[in-house]
This record gives C-alpha cells, structure tokens and sequence, in this order.
C-alpha cells in the first residue's frame, strides 16, 4: 500500500471492512480524491464524512447479504476466467438463477414524514 499502486486509477467511494488505517495514509488518499469507507472502532477518533455516506456506510450488511446469496445459492464465483466473455456468461447465469428464485432478499423501508430534522 505504500507504493500507491492498490488504488491506482481508482475513483469513487471504496468501502473496507473494519479495521486500523494510519492516520498518515487516511489523509494522502483524501486528499488525493480517494475517499475510503470504513466503519471506526472503538477507540479511533471519527472520519470525515458526509450524513449520505455514513448511511450507505449502515447499509454495508446489506449490500454483503445480496452478494453473499449470489455467491453461496447461485453459485457465482471466481473461477478465473480466461476471457471477459467468459466471465460476463458467468455472472448472467447467475442472476438469472437468482432471479428465479422463490424469495429473493429485501430491505423493508418505511418512511414517515415530520418536519424533523434527525441528528447524528
């Protein structure tokens, strides 16, 4: 990670699991446009981050729950591809095996409107 070449030429908002990341290192990919999501333990001070982020940051279980019924049900996995076409034929058959299945995982959201404002 030092040599800078694990996020080259990524952008966006990569997620990470849960874990120590120096302070050093936090702030050379912030202020170079890499903006890394973990969830902070304990006994770390908070991040930067914005109130949208640190909900997609809560909906982390979610997001690894589809991924984890595509890879354990529907059987989509890395199994080293030799062409992208090959990989690409994989991950349809996938989801359409999972798209047929009888119950397929959900959110349950309910939205009640207040004039409220919620702090966090």
């Amino acid at each position: 990670m030092k040599s800078g070449n694990l996020l080259k030429g990524v952008t966006g908002k990569p997620f990470a699991d849960k874990g120590y990341i120096a302070e050093e290192l936090f702030n050379k990919l912030f202020f170079a446009g890499i903006h890394l999501f973990t969830a902070v333990k304990r006994n770390l001070k908070e991040r930067y981050m914005t109130l949208n982020d640190r909900i997609i940051l809560g909906k982390r279980a979610v997001i690894e729950s589809v991924n984890n019924e595509l890879k354990n049900i529907c059987q989509i996995e890395h199994t080293r591809h030799r062409s992208f076409n090959s990989f690409i034929a994989n991950l349809i058959s996938g989801i359409v095996a999972c798209s047929s299945l009888p119950e397929k995982p959900s959110v349950h959201v309910e939205f009640e409107r207040t004039a409220q404002y919620t702090l966090f």
